[in-house]
């Protein structure tokens, strides 16, 4: 070979791996930005990379995706947002409004799909449902409003308790006013609640033991992604103690609880996925306006009130959207 022959295959080379390296970088990166642990989240990811591909992007194909998991740690999330920030991704899901307070305070530049259990205009995430102006969109579901309404269900599946306790994790942003909310509720009925709380695996142990001496005879399991990610303990500490409780998502009575009322997960993490397509094929989070749902699920697990020794009364079973034998 000759030299001028050489040098034409090594500037060839040169070129492809400079072509690759540009196409390498231009791929976009998600940042995945959630509160918990990423095993209970699987479907969770699951339905969010659908959405995505929804849009026209494949992970691994032509969109990467970075994971920062929390684990139950709100105090992380500002360093994981900030560590997103730092790697320049082009779009951050931000799972919690936790997570997407944290994502906020991070960055004014990047766009962030979140999820908010809270108002996200009281919360300072939005300036309106209809045009959130600057970088963050997302969905707003409703999971404080819908608390009382879990009380009201769960006092109508067990009529003879008028005992309650509330589980919370003190350190979830949206804490201090479901405690509030539920207190009214429960003073409205004329119930009696006890508040419990819980931030760790341990603290959720003590809280089921703080419970059996209260003589609590039913339990609301609070809004809280961390919750979420500890559903198999809730599940199995519910039913040793024998106390009936009500949940939040269709994947707590999916894991052996009781009932369970409130949106579907997989639903709104796709809409995510989706939302974070739309703004890497260019859409802009000030235009996408923030979605609330319109429909929830009520789940029923009748294996698990045979084992309480609980008859689930038929206006329950009517208004039942899934029943688990």
């Amino acid at each position: 070979m000759t030299r001028r022959e050489l040098m034409l295959v090594l500037g060839g080379a040169i070129t492809a791996a400079t072509a690759l390296r540009a196409q390498q970088k231009a791929m976009p990166v998600v940042g995945f930005l959630h509160s918990a642990l990423p095993g209970p989240a699987a479907p969770s990811v699951a339905a969010f990379r659908q959405g995505l591909s929804e849009t026209g992007y494949l992970e691994g194909q032509n969109v990467a995706i970075e994971y920062r998991w929390a684990a139950g740690r709100y105090d992380r999330l500002p360093a994981l947002a900030a560590d997103l920030v730092r790697r320049k991704v082009d779009v951050i899901l931000a799972a919690g409004v936790a997570a997407a307070l944290a994502a906020k305070d991070a960055t004014s530049t990047i766009p962030i799909v979140f999820t908010s259990g809270d108002d996200p205009v009281a919360a300072g995430l939005v300036a309106s449902l209809a045009r959130p102006g600057g970088n963050l969109t997302g969905l707003s579901i409703l999971t404080e409003e819908l608390t009382p309404k879990r009380l009201e269900l769960l006092s109508e599946l067990v009529p003879q308790v008028d005992v309650f306790a509330l589980l919370v994790n003190p350190n979830y942003p949206t804490a201090d006013p479901m405690i509030r909310d539920m207190r009214e509720a429960a003073r409205t009925k004329g119930m009696q609640l006890h508040i419990l709380k819980a931030s760790t695996e341990s603290e959720i142990d003590v809280a089921f033991a703080t419970l059996v001496q209260l003589q609590a005879g039913a339990l609301v399991v609070g809004t809280d992604p961390f919750f979420i990610s500890r559903r198999e303990q809730l599940v199995t500490l519910a039913a040793r103690h024998a106390v009936p409780a009500i949940y939040e998502l269709r994947e707590f009575p999916a894991a052996g609880g009781l009932i369970s009322y409130g949106l579907s997960l997989t639903a709104v993490y796709r809409q995510e996925g989706i939302y974070a397509g739309r703004i890497l094929n260019g859409a802009k989070p000030a235009d996408l306006p923030v979605q609330q749902p319109t429909t929830f699920e009520l789940v029923v697990n009748l294996k698990a009130a045979k084992a309480l020794g609980l008859t689930v009364p038929p206006s329950i079973l009517a208004r039942a959207d899934e029943v688990i034998e």
